[in-house]
């Protein structure tokens, strides 16, 4: 593929019909990273997604063969440039990485790069992962860089596809453990009908883009911006399809069945040993019975997701009028203050959030080695 604005937009119309056809998480990263590198005619492109313990959750590639990235070995650590990006919401474009200060080295497999173009994925004011590319193929004078401010702001608007494709894998993942206790079509409608008429007009507009970028490229950048505001837009939508989606099991059957439902089927589905036990709790508000579901199904997609434990055990007790929810693992465990500064990947901020909208408190313990216990406490009514 060429690369110049005409050729560009059809690439992130691609990428935004990906969206709308897949939904496993790594299925649209691929897109996203082989889009970024057709689009902007890189030899290699990457986008990685980090975890809470210095390397990454998600790293996908493109340009590198499945060969070469076995000999490489294990995925990256968060360092030098790729940390500056995933702490620092501001582009990098160097001339040759190899010189930057930052720069750390690679392993002895690894291709060679120079000039580099890498994007912070950001959604808001946090930043879901890091998104970029490496030796352009052009003509690049000793000493300069081959990716242009041009190539800059149209990987820009790639990335911020890429924040709605990761909320939408995101929201996808939490669906799935909806369906183990019945509720994928639930879940399946809800974002339906939020987003689909979103994900509709950003195809339409970029196509429209398209359209107009060689004959009005003034109204080109102007259906470029409606494109950024859409996904913004639908970004939102999906937020607050999750927020405002009660379980329906928690109204048939109650909080302690739920929980005991759920635990016994991650149980099934995980090689962690995952146990549930309910000592003497009452009834509950409806508020506050959803919040300690969702806390606990967020603690414990982070134990068999990221921890490595080999036990998980949650346990739910009468606490005066209320109640007090345990989640506790033998797993990796963490550092809380450096994942307290990172950011929200561990859904900690979420977590704290639904505690204290009902009148509750969350707190987490946890040292690297020495697992991780979630509680959270509410008042009763």
């Amino acid at each position: 593929m060429t690369n110049g604005r005409g050729a560009g937009i059809p690439a992130v119309s691609t990428a935004i019909l990906a969206m709308s056809r897949h939904l496993e998480v790594r299925d649209v990263l691929k897109t996203i990273v082989a889009s970024a590198r057709e689009l902007l005619d890189a030899e290699y492109a990457a986008l990685g997604v980090p975890d809470d313990h210095g390397g990454f959750a998600q790293f996908v590639v493109d340009g590198v063969s499945a060969e070469q990235w076995k000999a490489i070995g294990p995925l990256p650590r968060q360092h030098g440039i790729l940390a500056a990006m995933l702490h620092n919401a501001t582009p990098e474009r160097l001339a040759d990485v190899r010189k930057d200060p930052r720069f750390g080295g690679w392993p002895s497999a690894h291709p060679d790069m120079s000039d580099f173009l890498g994007l912070p994925v950001a959604d808001g004011d946090e930043i879901l992962g890091a998104l970029f590319l490496a030796n352009k193929r052009c003509p690049k004078p000793s000493g300069t860089c081959g990716f242009t401010k041009d190539d800059e702001r149209l990987l820009g608007i790639l990335a911020q596809h890429a924040a709605i494709a990761l909320t939408n894998a995101r929201l996808y993942e939490r669906s799935r453990e909806l369906t183990i206790v019945g509720e994928r079509a639930r879940l399946a409608h809800e974002l339906h009908d939020a987003v689909a008429q979103k994900l509709f007009s950003l195809r339409l507009t970029a196509q429209a883009a398209t359209a107009l970028v060689d004959r009005d490229p003034a109204r080109a950048k102007d259906e470029l911006h409606q494109v950024a505001a859409l996904a913004a837009e639908a970004a939102d939508e999906l937020r607050a399809a999750v927020i405002e989606l009660r379980p329906a099991a928690l109204d048939e059957d109650g909080l302690v069945a739920t929980l005991r439902s759920q635990a016994q089927v991650l149980d099934r589905a995980h090689s962690a040993h995952v146990t549930f036990a309910a000592q003497g709790v009452r009834a509950l508000p409806a508020a506050q019975e959803e919040a300690l579901l969702r806390v606990a199904q967020e603690a414990l997609h982070n134990a068999l997701r990221h921890s490595g434990a080999e036990n998980v055990e949650v346990t739910l007790a009468r606490n005066g009028q209320g109640a007090l929810l345990r989640i506790a693992d033998d797993g990796c465990g963490f550092d809380t203050g450096t994942v307290r500064r990172a950011g929200r990947h561990l859904g900690l901020v979420s977590m704290h959030d639904r505690a204290g909208g009902v009148g509750g408190k969350l707190t987490v313990e946890s040292e690297p080695g020495k697992g991780t216990a979630v509680e959270m406490e509410v008042p009763g009514g």
